[in-house]
C-alpha cells in the first residue's frame, strides 16, 4: 500500500451543526478519525532564524513577516530571488511554497493563528499569505492560504499579500500539487526557468502512474491509499449533518463495505491537480456523477457551527454553514 501522502488535520474534538461540543465517538466526524500522519511531538525544531517542520522535513523562516509588509505575487518571487543573491539566513535555495507546503502548516484544531499549538514562529500575520502556485482556472490570479483560519483561496497577482520562504525537500507526505506551467502577473504561459514557481520546482511528493485504479464501485487513490466511492454523489445536495447520516446509511447495506465515512478536509484536497480546473481532478480521472462542492468530515474551529468543503471546480477550501443544504457528500475508506 502507498505510504501516506496527505497530512492529519490535528483536529481532536468533535462539533454538532449549532457549533457545541459533542462526543467523538460515533460522530463520523474528523475528530473521531483522525486520519492521515500524525504529527509529531515536538512538531518543531527551532533554532535563531529557521523552523524545521518534524512532520514533513520542510524548513521554514521562524519570522513570519521577513518581508515586514504585503507585496506582490510577482514582488513577493523577486523578494525570494534577492534572498537567494544575498544567501539570506546562510542559505540560497529559499522558495515561495507551493500551496500545498502552505497548507502544511495548518492546523485546524486552532485559530488566529491556525498553526499547531505551541509553534516556534514570530511575527505570524493572521491572514494570507502567497503560494507560488497559480489558480489555472484564472491564471491572472495565485493561491493565497489565510493564516488566521486555514481558508485557501485565488487573488488576483496584482493584489498584495504576505510571503513566508521556505526551502528543502519534505519527506513524501506532501504530493506535488500537478502544475508544470508557469505564467506571468497578466496571466500569460511563460518559460519556467528562473521564475520561482511552483511549475519550476514542482515540489513535492511524484504521482504513481497510473494514478488510479477503478472497479465498478470503487477508485483506489495509488498516491495516498485511500478508497473513494466511484459514483461521488450520495443524495445531494445535503447539510452537513445529512452527510454524516448519508454515509452511516451506506455503511449499513449488505454486501458491502461498512467502513465508509466522510473525508476529512485534507484528503479531499490530496484529489487537486492545480494543472486544471472544473473539475480540478487529474486528466482520465475515473470518477463519476462529479458535483461541485463537496462536504467534509472537519469543522472549522474558527467557527465551529461552519464546516470545511472543497470547491472541485476551482481547487478551493472553504467553509459554509453546516445547516444548509447546499454539498454533496463523497465517500472514502482506508
Amino acid at each position: 500500500m502507498a505510504k501516506t501522502a496527505y497530512l492529519q488535520t490535528g483536529q481532536i474534538t468533535c462539533h454538532d451543526t449549532r457549533g457545541h461540543e459533542v462526543t467523538c465517538r460515533g460522530s463520523g466526524q474528523d475528530g473521531e478519525f483522525r486520519k492521515g500522519a500524525a504529527w509529531p511531538e515536538p512538531r518543531f525544531d527551532a533554532d535563531e532564524y529557521t523552523v524545521t517542520d518534524r512532520l514533513t522535513g520542510l524548513v521554514w523562516c521562524r519570522d513570519a513577516s521577513l518581508a515586514e509588509f504585503p507585496l506582490m505575487w510577482q514582488e513577493a518571487l523577486d523578494y525570494i530571488a534577492r534572498m537567494n543573491d544575498e544567501d539570506a539566513l546562510g542559505f540560497s535555495d529559499w522558495r515561495l511554497p507551493n500551496r500545498r507546503e502552505l497548507r502544511s502548516l495548518i492546523s485546524h484544531q486552532t485559530k488566529q493563528p491556525a498553526l499547531p499549538q505551541n509553534h516556534p514562529f514570530t511575527q505570524v500575520f493572521n491572514g494570507w499569505y502567497w503560494s507560488s502556485t497559480t489558480a489555472t482556472i484564472s491564471p491572472a490570479h495565485a493561491w493565497y492560504v489565510d493564516m488566521g483560519g486555514g481558508r485557501m483561496f485565488y487573488g488576483g497577482k496584482d493584489q498584495s499579500f504576505m510571503l513566508w520562504p521556505v526551502r528543502g525537500p519534505s519527506n513524501g507526505l506532501i504530493p506535488v500539487t500537478g502544475q508544470t506551467q508557469c505564467y506571468n502577473d497578466t496571466g500569460e504561459s511563460i518559460p519556467c526557468t528562473g521564475t520561482g514557481q511552483d511549475g519550476a520546482f514542482s515540489p513535492g511528493a511524484c504521482w504513481p502512474v497510473p494514478r488510479f485504479e477503478a472497479t465498478q464501485d470503487r477508485v483506489l487513490d495509488c498516491l495516498t491509499g485511500l478508497y473513494w466511492k466511484r459514483v461521488t454523489d450520495l443524495d445531494g445536495p445535503l447539510d452537513w449533518q445529512q452527510a454524516l447520516v448519508a454515509i452511516t446509511q451506506l455503511n449499513s447495506l449488505p454486501n458491502g463495505s461498512h467502513d465508509w465515512r466522510l473525508p476529512n478536509i485534507n484528503e479531499l484536497e490530496s484529489l487537486v491537480d492545480c494543472s486544471t480546473h472544473s473539475p480540478a481532478l487529474p486528466p482520465q480521472h475515473p470518477f463519476l456523477s462529479l458535483q461541485d462542492v463537496y462536504w467534509s468530515s472537519t469543522t472549522s474551529l474558527y467557527e465551529p457551527d461552519w464546516a470545511w468543503a472543497l470547491y472541485l471546480n476551482k481547487g478551493a477550501i472553504g467553509v459554509r454553514q453546516k445547516i444548509q443544504a447546499r454539498f454533496h457528500a463523497w465517500a472514502v475508506r482506508n
